[in-house]
């Protein structure tokens, strides 16, 4: 097989040439149009020599760019002696294939450079998983068109962007073997899930838990770091944090949750890693509640956060309440505050509450903290409950985390009246405590006493003394 000129690069020392075609209706930076793409590949490792720009309605079918911008990047690869070029867009096999001849150097898309950097940071089983099977997943349609593009690997691995993750899992590789070794890696990811699943719905009973998500360098790992024990990697790059890291997060009071900090999203992420990386969401899929974290100093801080509510849907994560975070508010001089802030808290009108927050200086973490803290409790009020004696580890949580008013010890159990968070009650019903509430078992119980829907209704009667359920 022929080899192509991605088999003969070194990725950590390649200079590139940025392409980027904007397309009619497409969102443009309207400061940088490639500082994304750029970051990326500063990301990736690799440097920046020289870029190209062209405005179009729509793709040129066999080399995605005009034919006078093709000469005019074949002429800028030959004065700059770059040895790769990344494209900000998504291209087809076929228009890699016209493109890497037409250049006599290695061609990537969006979609491969975001995965190869994936696999640069994948430092975990589970991780690299999900990796493979993405970047398998975006390799098998494109076999055909693809061998010189893959090259051949002779004595090793190949090195450089686009050619990191399976590595010699990919030589020779047909539409078979990619195959068996999708079903193969899909099985393995599969008991990893499971696991996962386990993990994050016993977090889940048992503790209240939120999570931090957001645009990637929005400085979630900073946040997490300021207000748990830390340990997270924060760092003022794309990608910094890959897995989903969970801590205690005191809220004052004897109130502790659960904080996750998740890999952060970016724009046109490829879908085949957003459905690989499910393993690695599932905390935000299921938490109670989201902190949706924005770089507030951020020029694109509006299309960033219509991106993260986007793949927040596209995950699967619609059902718990999101609070908008803004950060890095420490880097706005007070006119932008004033200019900027009200639009973001607009355009996060969905969410729950907005905060203004400081990582760095700690500016408004505590008032985000007793949010949490409100939210954790929910609708607060008086109500009886009844707990078996056997429940000590449930009676010790209510007396350390509610008002109790009065206790009265009967033979098989405990009677206490209290004010009480229906988030509390909740969390002992999902870790499958007994509880009779005013009388009456359970869920229903909760709601005849809190109401259905939660906080914002209106209290519902206890059932009349006749109908209440009492141990016997």
């Amino acid at each position: 097989m022929e080899q192509g000129p991605r088999a003969e690069v070194n990725l950590q020392k390649e200079s590139a040439v940025l392409v980027a075609v904007h397309l009619d209706g497409e969102y443009l930076d309207p400061v940088d149009p490639l500082a994304e793409l750029r970051a990326l590949a500063d990301t990736a490792g690799v440097r920046v020599v020289a870029t190209v720009e062209q405005a179009r309605r729509q793709p040129e079918g066999r080399s995605y760019i005009g034919k006078g911008k093709l000469e005019e990047l074949v002429r800028v690869v030959g004065e700059t002696g770059a040895k790769v070029v990344i494209f900000d867009n998504e291209l087809a096999p076929n228009q890699i294939q016209v493109l890497e001849k037409a250049t006599s150097c290695k061609v990537l898309d969006r979609s491969e450079l975001i995965l190869d950097i994936f696999a640069n940071r994948a430092t975990t089983r589970e991780a690299s998983l999900q990796v493979e099977i993405a970047q398998l997943e975006y390799v098998a349609p494109r076999l055909r068109a693809m061998w010189s593009h893959l090259g051949q690997v002779t004595g090793g691995a190949p090195v450089g962007v686009g050619t990191r993750g399976p590595g010699e899992q990919q030589i020779e590789i047909d539409r078979r073997i990619v195959k068996r070794r999708l079903t193969t890696l899909k099985r393995e990811l599969e008991d990893v899930l499971a696991r996962r699943a386990r993990e994050v719905a016993a977090r889940r009973a048992e503790h209240f838990t939120a999570c931090l998500v957001g645009y990637t360098n929005a400085g979630k790992s900073s946040i997490f770091n300021a207000v748990t024990a830390g340990g997270a990697f924060a760092n003022d790059q794309l990608f910094a944090t890959l897995m989903t890291r969970v801590e205690r997060w005191d809220l004052g009071e004897g109130d502790t949750v659960l904080l996750g900090d998740t890999v952060g999203f970016i724009r046109n992420l490829p879908h085949h890693l957003v459905a690989s990386f499910r393993a690695t969401l599932e905390d935000a899929i299921h938490a109670h509640v989201l902190l949706v974290t924005i770089d507030a100093s951020d020029v694109n801080s509006h299309q960033h956060l219509k991106t993260v509510m986007e793949v927040l849907d596209e995950i699967g994560a619609t059902t718990q309440p999101r609070m908008l975070v803004l950060n890095k508010v420490d880097r706005l001089d007070q006119a932008r505050r004033a200019e900027l802030l009200p639009a973001l808290r607009e355009a996060g009108r969905v969410c729950q509450g907005t905060f203004v927050v400081s990582a760095s200086s700690g500016e408004g973490l505590a008032q985000l903290a007793a949010a949490v803290k409100v939210m954790r409790e929910g609708d607060v009020r008086e109500v009886e409950v009844w707990l078996p004696t056997t429940q000590g580890k449930a009676l010790d949580f209510l007396e350390r985390r509610a008002t109790v008013l009065d206790r009265n010890w009967m033979d098989d159990g405990v009677r206490i009246t209290l004010k009480v968070g229906r988030g509390q009650l909740e969390q002992l019903l999902a870790g499958g405590v007994p509880l009779l509430i005013n009388g009456t078992r359970g869920k229903e119980g909760l709601d005849l006493a809190f109401g259905s829907g939660g906080a914002n209704n209106t209290p519902a009667r206890s059932a009349p003394p006749h109908q209440r359920l009492h141990p016997k």
